[in-house]
């Protein structure tokens, strides 16, 4: 059986960051150094544009950087796109596929997910595979079938659990300031864990499953103490070292 997982404090900067604010990074760094290093693995997932200059700064530091989206091919005509490989050459170490923002945006089905999170783990990433409902889906009562069929249709044949997380994202509080209750949160961290199991037997265990969602310093001592809460996708407040870091805390105490 795998060992219990190291917790995960993911940040996603979206489309957001300039040359700047590279000073964020460094200062998320600086501080998380001085934390125990055994409270918590750490990754700011940046612009593409900032990926290396943040993988520069972090060079031999608790703190990882990461691509917020991949093609599914290594190479190839695909103007505008980034391979995983790409990626990894720049400096991440990790990836996010599957984010609603890509879902609903760009039009991604589960397939496209699917072939993404297995090029991040071809080109040797960690994978951050984002899953949850909307508010429609919830409120009908169907919120446990989209986020299974999501994870069963998303996920790839070939899976090394010690390198996959999975994040519960509802969407209906990606950036709305709105969270669902702990019971609901942890109805779903419980079902994505028997779920995994089902599926990956006991090794699954080694999968980190996040809370994502209007994650902020007010509420993340309630959240991310949920059983089977193993650590946060954080959006705008990862943004601003002081809000990330307190989030953080929670891990640091």
């Amino acid at each position: 059986m795998a060992e219990q997982p190291r917790k995960l404090l993911a940040g996603n900067w979206k489309m957001n960051g300039l040359t700047a604010d590279l000073a964020e990074i460094a200062a998320i760094r600086d501080v998380v150094a001085a934390w125990p290093r055994r409270f918590a693995d750490v990754v700011v997932c940046v612009p593409a544009t900032l990926l290396a200059p943040a993988a520069q700064l972090c060079a031999g530091s608790p703190v990882a950087v990461g691509g917020q989206d991949c093609h599914a091919k290594p190479c190839g005509a695909h103007t505008g796109d980034i391979a995983a490989e790409m990626l990894k050459d720049a400096g991440a170490a990790y990836v996010i596929t599957g984010h609603s923002e890509r879902r609903t945006d760009h039009g991604e089905t589960d397939w496209v997910v699917r072939d993404k999170t297995a090029a991040g783990f071809r080109a040797g990433l960690n994978v951050i595979l984002c899953v949850g409902e909307t508010e429609a889906e919830r409120a009908a009562g169907a919120a446990l079938l989209k986020v299974g069929t999501q994870l069963a249709e998303s996920l790839p044949k070939e899976v090394p659990v010690g390198r996959l997380s999975i994040a519960y994202e509802p969407v209906w509080a990606i950036g709305t300031g709105h969270t669902p209750t702990p019971r609901d949160v942890g109805e779903m961290h419980d079902f994505i864990r028997d779920e995994l199991y089902s599926r990956l037997g006991a090794d699954s265990a080694g999968i980190r499953l996040l809370y994502g969602g209007s994650v902020k310093p007010a509420n993340a001592a309630e959240l991310l103490t949920i059983r089977n809460v193993d650590g946060a996708l954080v959006g705008g407040a990862s943004l601003k070292a002081a809000e990330f870091l307190a989030i953080g805390s929670v891990y640091a105490a």
